[in-house]
């Protein structure tokens, strides 16, 4: 069965009281500076997974913004691992940024290796500047690399981007709200990158040009479609919801999707 998973990348403006004003970074920061004391890191983090159990989720991405291979020692790793087992809350994939250097990618495998995590959905520089290296450490930790969507217009970009070898660790975590902001079809792409694709992250955006998250069915993503395109597809990976709204907070509008999803899936 394909894991329904909530993106804890959600809560990106939580930090900020719903105010994140200067952009994605001012989110990321204030998250990081919260949740990387050890001496709270217990009761925060124990009450963040508290929240989305409280949803009706089963599983999670953890995005670095909450354990950071930066910042997390074995202590912060100890705390997370007993937390999560408590809340019976299995992480999915690990989400974001894995650095630019061997390793620094090799630290955030060893992460994902610590909470017993598949997926790195994200970005690293190593893909770009040293992709038989990222491929070989991937190898060594038992992960796989999914490549995170962003400035690619098209699935033809995109695939230049990851390039034609190593599709046994190196594929793609697709960003269905991108698709929306570049005007590119959705249903379609997923077709297009089915052979490489590791994860999903579904969300939708209110309009092309921009990249304002929303409640699925009120933007210009065919959220619908896309998840019966999976389906048809045969896709077994994970699907997280997905939606980092920058001024009020996603919970209400997080338990619509779920349910959405788990209808369109059915």
């Amino acid at each position: 069965m394909t894991p329904i998973s909530f993106m804890t990348a959600n809560y990106v403006a939580r930090q900020l009281d719903y105010h994140m004003t200067k952009g994605w970074m001012e989110g990321d920061d204030a998250t990081n500076a919260y949740f990387a004391p050890l001496e709270t890191y217990e009761e925060r983090f124990t009450a963040l997974l508290a929240e989305i159990k409280s949803l009706g989720f089963t599983a999670i991405d953890l995005w670095l913004g909450h354990l950071n291979w930066r910042w997390a020692t074995d202590a912060h790793i100890a705390i997370a691992s007993r937390a999560l087992q408590a809340a019976d809350l299995p992480v999915v994939s690990l989400a974001g940024g894995f650095g630019g250097t061997r390793a620094e990618f090799e630290a955030a495998c060893r992460l994902a290796n610590k909470l017993g995590v598949k997926i790195l959905g994200g970005n690293t520089g190593l893909l770009a500047d040293d992709r038989p290296t990222l491929a070989a450490i991937a190898r060594n930790y038992g992960v796989r690399f999914g490549y995170e969507n962003h400035p690619e217009h098209n699935t033809a970009e995109m695939l230049a981007k990851i390039g034609e070898d190593h599709q046994d660790v190196i594929g793609f975590c697709v960003d269905t709200g991108w698709f929306g902001t570049h005007s590119y079809d959705a249903p379609q792409a997923l077709r297009e990158v089915a052979p490489r694709l590791f994860h999903v992250h579904l969300k939708d955006v209110l309009a092309p040009g921009a990249h304002e998250t929303c409640r699925y069915g009120q933007g210009c993503v065919p959220i619908e479609a896309c998840v019966r395109t999976l389906k048809e597809l045969g896709y077994t990976g994970g699907i997280s919801i997905e939606h980092e709204p920058e001024l009020h907070s996603p919970n209400d509008d997080c338990v619509a999707n779920l349910a959405m999803v788990k209808r369109w899936s059915a």
